[in-house]
Formats: C-alpha cells, structure tokens, sequence
C-alpha cells in the first residue's frame, strides 16, 4: 500500500510559479510511474503530467506544456511539479497519484488527498 502526501500548494498571482511536492511511502517508489492531476470547482479531474518510473521521459496535458515541469527524485521517494507563469485557469485541487503505466489516464492505483492551488488575476 503506497501512501501519497502532497504539499506546496497556496494562493499565487498570476505570472507567479509555486512548485508542489508529493511524498510516497510504503511502498517500492521506483516501481511506479507518477502522474499529476487537478480538479477545479464543477469540473472533472483531468490530467496534467507523468513521468517514467526512471524519470527519463514526460509528458504534458498541452494546457501546461511549456510553463509546468513534472520531475522525481527516487532517492528521496518524492515526486516534484514546477508551476511556472502560472494562470487563473489553474486554479484548482492538484492531486499526485501512482500508477503502474507511463499513461495520462489509465492504472493509477494510488491518490494523495490533494493541495490547493489558487491563482488570482
């Protein structure tokens, strides 16, 4: 059973950058490809990056691409999400999870309980 905490989170302007963190535990870290989603108020959760049990590939939903950096530490069991020019429209509810395939949508086992991210214009 691996437990996932996620931290960083908080209230930024709009151009500002935070970077989230998400902490696993009880389980073997390596052994999972990690994905970050969000979940804003009357929306579904969608997808936002995932990264290789390796680290060695990414990929983004494109409403991030070029401003968010999905990265992981394997050493420390800690999954990272650099926000960078962040944007009213990502406000929301950011969830870490790991799964057992490199994939935007599909084998996530485990979910963290989520850090708000509020971006004011």
């Amino acid at each position: 059973q691996v437990q996932l905490v996620e931290s960083g989170g908080g209230l930024v302007q709009a151009g500002g950058s935070l970077r989230l963190s998400c902490a696993a535990s009880g389980g073997t870290f390596s052994n999972y490809a990690m994905g970050w989603f969000r979940q804003a108020p009357g929306k579904e959760r969608e997808f936002v990056a995932v990264i290789r049990r390796s680290g060695a590939s990414t990929y983004y939903a494109d409403s991030v691409k070029g401003r968010f950096t999905i990265s992981r530490d394997n050493a420390k069991n800690t999954v990272y999400l650099q926000m960078n020019n962040l944007k009213p429209e990502d406000t929301a509810v950011y969830y870490c999870a790991a799964g057992q395939y490199y994939s935007a949508t599909v084998g996530y086992n485990y979910w963290g309980q989520g850090t708000q991210v509020t971006v004011s214009s």
